[in-house]
């Protein structure tokens, strides 16, 4: 899974409480013995793959002169062979998998580096998981040096086939200089869609324009940053009827969706800290904001202030903070009429009509609340237990009365874990540190809400699929995938692509909330195109699709049942705006598209790389059609 970026500098300075220090990941305890689940980390890096891997072919041709410099996504050398997911010889006796690859026996390794575990595009034998697991399986231990081999088989064999085996063929108010392009309707990418089972087809409140070329609507220029501030959370982006509200430096700013032009303007006493997606039927959202602004001798005064945001008026309602020495809270969200926010001290929740307090920690508690999902329903991830014995619990609470309406309790050695879905309740977590690459995602746990009953527990492997969650302080802050139709949509890792020009590509997948296993449905990008799930409409599944270098994005809307992508929007493939959109990568930024218009803004704003080159905030896109 993707990588994250490193957090600014000047962070707020973390409360007290049960928890480790934030920002040191926490090494796995080792299992005990069992028959459980093995919960310990996985095989370390290399493990199963080639020491030495095959030579790649020749560099591409240089771009002729006078086209446009390659942007984010054009590759700068080819790309290096990998071992592909699919196992590379079928057994007798053995049936075939989806796509015509062969399912590995149970027990044997599904691809390198990940032993026990079935590649990309075979169902996920995966079955419930008791809520205390205990140590490893009776599973044997795999000879490296054949695993070594194998791996090396695989990688040539794809050499000779030309390519990963999943890679599906396909068809492919600003007054800056961008303001009047408009988006062409070429790169159509991505339509040998899969159906598989299940899922509803349509249903979706998007309506698909007559015409899907974009232009820009507006610009915002990024705000100034002093050189001791370095860098400042700007998070925080939300879309009405009437505005496209966004933060910006001890500020959040409505702006016309239309136009551009600056509706209102909220000052806040410091730069924001942490923001909720969600926003409720009257238009209402939530921040966590510093008391003050930071100073080289104090670079932060701690996220201690939460304040409730009418996005329609352009007013702050109430801004409120708990304890005797303000809490500073890492993530705050919104349920029916109810704020809660979390920390390492423990959860608050306020009514969010008034601001009055519904609960707080107690001095006698011996777990805490170190953060909340919001939306339709209320779920808590309450800590117990010291930092080498932590007993991680996930409470569906009432949100009125902070009343335990049902709790899983995860196998104890998972640190963290991150709300991807309130209803139904999907949770995510990094299992043993074995996802290896910062996302904060092995394993997704589907729990059902009314009993706290596990469903299913849906394996994830960091090298397969690119979706990340930050499950240390935020909670709920997890990118890159979306559920609905009982289903988990995440996308694939990037990987070769069926063309000749080295292009890359990756494609969305959807697993089974009951079984956990693949459906079988897959939406391919296309050739140069990487796409990413953003959010549901109805039984369809909202995606942005990152273009390759001489392109403009797209968002399509995927077919819940038939898998079928539908084109909503097509960027520009000017240069200049291709420069603004592929510095706001889905990953690292927020992106929000209704009604055939796409916003996408940063999350932190910092000092200009040169003076020379324009840097913006935010930016708008919107059809004619």
């Amino acid at each position: 899974m993707t990588q994250p970026p490193p957090p600014p500098p000047n962070q707020p300075p973390q409360g007290g409480g049960f928890g480790p220090p934030q920002g040191q990941p926490p090494q796995p305890p080792t299992p005990p013995s069992g028959d459980g689940p093995n919960l310990g980390k996985a095989p370390e890096p290399g493990y199963g793959y080639p020491q030495t891997p095959p030579q790649a072919p020749a560099a591409p041709p240089t771009p002729p002169t006078g086209s446009p410099q390659p942007g984010y996504g054009y590759p700068q050398t080819p790309p290096q062979p990998q071992p592909g997911y699919g196992y590379p010889g079928q057994q007798p006796g053995q049936q075939p998998g989806p796509y015509g690859q062969p399912t590995p026996p149970y027990g044997q390794p599904g691809q390198p580096g990940y032993p026990g575990q079935p590649g990309y595009g075979y169902p996920q034998a995966t079955v419930p998981m008791q809520a205390q697991a205990g140590g490893p399986g009776g599973g044997r231990k795999i000879n490296a040096q054949m695993v070594i081999i194998v791996a090396a088989v695989v990688a040539i064999a794809l050499i000779i086939g030309g390519g990963v085996w999943y890679a599906g063929s396909s068809d492919d108010g600003g007054k800056d200089d961008t303001a009047t392009s408009s988006g062409g309707t070429g790169g159509k990418g991505g339509t040998d869609e899969k159906g598989g089972e299940g899922g509803k087809s349509s249903g979706g409140e998007e309506k698909v324009p007559s015409d899907p070329a974009s232009k820009v609507l507006f610009q915002v220029p990024a705000p100034a940053v002093s050189k001791e501030d370095n860098s400042v959370v700007v998070s925080g982006s939300w879309l009405t009827d009437k505005v496209y509200a966004k933060s910006g430096i001890a500020e959040i700013v409505g702006y016309d969706p239309a136009k551009g032009g600056e509706k209102w303007t909220i000052k806040l006493d410091g730069p924001v800290c942490t923001a909720s997606r969600h926003v409720t039927d009257d238009n209402k959202t939530v921040v966590v904001h510093q008391p003050a602004m930071p100073t080289k001798a104090e670079p932060s005064h701690g996220c201690t202030q939460v304040a409730v945001i009418d996005l329609d008026a352009g007013k702050k309602l109430w801004t409120k903070t708990a304890g005797d020495q303000p809490m500073s809270f890492d993530n705050v969200t919104i349920s029916g009429e109810t704020v809660a926010a979390g920390s390492t001290d423990g959860g608050v929740a306020w009514d969010i009509a008034k601001g009055d307090l519904l609960w707080s920690p107690k001095t006698t508690d011996t777990c805490y609340d170190a953060g909340y999902g919001g939306g339709e329903k209320l779920v808590a991830v309450r800590k117990c237990g010291s930092y080498d014995a932590r007993q991680l619990n996930i409470q569906t609470i009432d949100p009125k009365s902070g009343k335990v309406i049902s709790e899983y309790k995860m196998a104890k050695g998972i640190e963290y874990a991150g709300i991807v879905s309130t209803n139904p309740l999907v949770v995510a977590a990094d299992v043993g540190d074995s996802a290896g690459d910062g996302s904060g995602i092995s394993d997704f746990f589907s729990i059902d809400n009314k009993t706290g009953k596990l469903l299913t527990r849906i394996s994830a492997p960091g090298e397969q699929f690119a979706a990340r969650c930050d499950t240390i302080t935020k909670i709920e802050h997890c990118s890159g995938l979306a559920v609905g139709n009982d289903r988990l949509y995440i996308p694939t890792e990037e990987h070769e692509g069926s063309g000749e020009s080295y292009s890359r590509t990756n494609e969305v997948v959807a697993f089974d909330l009951a079984t956990g296993k693949q459906t079988g449905q897959r939406a391919d990008a296309g050739d140069g195109y990487t796409i990413t799930p953003l959010r549901m409409d109805g039984g369809n599944v909202i995606a942005y699709k990152r273009p390759p270098y001489d392109k403009g994005g797209q968002i399509v809307s995927i077919d819940g049942g038939s898998f079928k992508q539908t084109t909503l929007l097509e960027n520009p493939a000017t240069e200049a705006v291709r420069d603004v959109e592929s510095s706001m990568l889905p990953e690292y930024s927020e992106i929000l598209y209704s009604q055939g218009r796409l916003y996408m803004s940063e999350v932190y704003a910092s000092e200009p790389s040169s003076a020379d080159e324009k840097e913006y905030l935010a930016i708008g896109f919107g059809t004619s059609g």
